[in-house]
This record gives C-alpha cells, structure tokens and sequence, in this order.
C-alpha cells in the first residue's frame, strides 16, 4: 500500500520502531538511521539470536539500516541528501535535540517542502513536563491509567501489555497516514504541520469514558479490578475447576440467557435485579450469588455452554496458549523469520489484513548492513563512501 513510500527512522526503543515497523509492514521503504551501538535494544536482555536481542528483532522487521554520525558534517550532509528525496522523518530524541545537530524543521523543510515530520516523545514538545525524560510506565502513572489497573483494596499495578510506547506508535501512524493523505491536496504555498505525538496525550486519551466519568462526578474511578464500572455481568468469575471466565452480558437479553445457563432463573423474577441499573446498585446482593452459579461449572464446560447461548465468553489465556491459539495461527499473527546467521525465530505477526497479498516479511537488518547500499541509491559513489567511513561519518555492518 504505501511502495514508493521512503521513511527515514530516527527512533529506537519501543514507540517509534513500532510505528516504523507499521510502515515497513505496509509496504514503505523504511531506513534505520542509527550510530555506536545501535538502537539500545539491541543488547537488551534476556533473549539473543546471535548477539542481536530478541526484543529489538521482534519490533524492527521489514527496514533496512545504515550507520550514519549526524554529529559529523558529511553525516549530517547525507542525512539532508536523503531528506530531500524522502517522504516521512520520523524520530523520538528528546524536544529539542534536532535543533542542537542542526537538523530542524526550517532546515528538513529548506530541502524538502514536502517532506512529512513527526516526533514521538514521553510528554510532548512543549509543557511543563517536555523535557522530563519518560518510558511506558512513567506515563501508564501520570496519564492515572495505572490508578484503575489491579484488583481493589491492591495496589496499581502497569499492564503487562507496554501501552504507552504501543499506543504512540500507532497514534503516529495515524498522523503519518493522514498527512500522506493531505500532501496531494495542499495549495502552493501551505506546508504540512509537524506530527508532535506525546506518549501521555495518547494515555489520557484512552481514559476515555473514565476520564468523562471523573470529571463529572469528581469522584477517582479507583481500581477496576476484574470487572467493569458500568456493567454488573461484564467480568472474570472464577469456575469450580479453580480456572477464570470473563463474560460480557451487557444486554437484558444476554443476561436472561446467564441466569439460565447458570440454573439461576430466580435471579429473573428479583426486582432488585429487574435492570442493568438495579443489578449495579446492588451488586454486593448479586455478585455471591453469579459466583455460586459459576462454581457448579468447570471452567471449559461452562466458555462452551455460554456462547451457544449468545453469551460473550472466554477463558482467560497464558501468552503461549493464545499464541498457540488455532484462530491466531489461522489469521497468521505467528511469523517464522530467519536471522541473518541462519536461525529460524518466530515473532508476533500484522493484523492488518488487506485484500491484496502482502510480501513475507524481511527479518530486522543488522547494525549498518545496508550502508554502503543506501548511500549509493542517494547518489553516492564508492570512493565517496570510502572517504565518508575513514572520516568517521558513517560504518559498515
């Protein structure tokens, strides 16, 4: 979807090589400019396929990368050759630091008009957090997300599923994807507005109907624990096997058919249970009685019995079983790759799915493997490229 499309990737960690790694996936040209060691995840424990960390191949497929010292001036000349001929910049240094390599917006837009800038950061570009260096958990605490996760009377716990580097990648996307929309339309004259994507904006954003809800009542959601503020019967119960289900009866219908799956019908002709309000103001009356009705079942009897009745529900799976899951090795979200050394490793897969066939995927490049390639296709010759490494401007793989 997006081939002709060039991407050069200044990020490293987890929210914009997520972001990148999107791009990659739907067919952009994505370039990995790195220097020294590379992405920092590269060496991160505790899984390696010869000497490149498990965590930095499981976000970096489908890129090419180049080592290249934007510190340097010939660095930093090939950096601006590139932008001139690409689409998209996207880096996650701290606000402030492309300005100090002499790299700004003024300077990518003097050689490129067009070209479409977005910067991820933990607080954004400007406030009085900006330059506060922040991570996934910083902001699942400052954005009060972190505040409703964990059961109540505990204490909050982070996701286990890293939403703040993971949410700002994809809100970048989205940014990416508009504004490649909007360059065909601007009129002579008009620029694309730079895509500045803070990790907490994206954390308050998803509070959501929550966030409503506290303002409103100027009450603290507190923790949610296993179930849901609003919906009495959309939950985890535990079965009489030891093993948890959750279910989603959120209509009167879908509670009716419950009551009758759990052999509870006298909870039907309760009128302190008549409705979906009168079931949440008295929920103390009603949970022990649901967590009776649970308990006669074992936990894979009772998932089956409830969706042939038209109840949402499901147990609750480990990482292995659901990647092992038959739906997720049908929609082909396990890809096999192979490492440059010839081991075979298996990483999670896209979830987009488009009606045409995608190409099998490229495995994470090595630190500076496409150097010289790339530079040449930028119009550099090899005694360009040779003088350029002795100098210190850029490395080889």
């Amino acid at each position: 979807m997006l081939s002709g499309i060039t991407v050069l990737d200044l990020t490293q960690f987890l929210a914009g090589p997520f972001a990148t790694q999107i791009l990659g996936d739907l067919g952009a040209d994505v370039i990995k400019i790195e220097w020294g060691e590379g992405d920092s995840t590269r060496k991160l424990p505790p899984y390696f396929i010869d000497g490149d960390s498990l965590y930095y191949l499981s976000t970096n497929r489908n890129k090419r990368s180049i080592c290249l010292n934007l510190k340097s001036e010939e660095g930093r000349e090939a950096f601006l050759r590139m932008v001139a001929r690409a689409d998209v910049v996207v880096e996650n240094f701290r606000p402030g630091v492309m300005d100090r390599l002499g790299l700004g917006d003024e300077v990518l837009r003097s050689v490129n008009p067009q070209i479409i800038l977005c910067s991820i950061s933990g607080h954004g570009s400007d406030g009085p957090l900006a330059q506060l260096p922040a991570y996934d958990m910083i902001v699942q605490a400052v954005s009060g997300g972190m505040s409703m996760t964990g059961e109540p009377g505990g204490k909050p716990v982070r996701t286990g599923i890293p939403t703040g580097d993971l949410d700002a990648g994809l809100y970048a996307v989205i940014g990416i994807l508009a504004q490649l929309y909007q360059r065909s339309r601007l009129k002579n004259g008009e620029q694309l507005k730079h895509i500045d994507v803070s990790m907490l904006d994206c954390q308050i954003a998803k509070l959501s109907y929550q966030g409503a809800y506290a303002m409103f009542s100027g009450e603290e959601p507190g923790l949610q624990g296993r179930g849901h503020r609003s919906i009495p019967t959309y939950r985890a119960f535990t079965c009489g096997d030891g093993q948890d289900v959750v279910i989603c009866a959120n209509t009167e219908e879908m509670w009716r058919k419950l009551c009758v799956v759990l052999g509870t019908e006298e909870l039907l002709q309760d009128p302190a249970f008549a409705t979906n309000a009168d079931r949440l103001e008295n929920i103390d009356k009603l949970m022990p009685k649901l967590d009776a009705g649970f308990r006669k079942f074992s936990a894979p009897e009772l998932t089956e019995r409830l969706n042939q009745a038209g109840v949402p529900a499901a147990m609750i799976h480990g990482v292995l079983d659901a990647l092992n899951h038959p739906q997720t090795r049908h929609r082909g979200m396990v890809q096999e790759l192979e490492h440059q050394s010839g081991t075979r490793f298996r990483i999670v897969g896209d979830p987009l799915k488009l009606s045409e066939q995608s190409a099998a995927p490229k495995p994470p490049p090595r630190l500076g493997e496409h150097t010289a390639q790339v530079l040449r296709e930028f119009g550099y010759r090899d005694e360009d490229i040779e003088r350029m490494a002795k100098a210190g401007a850029i490395k080889f793989g």
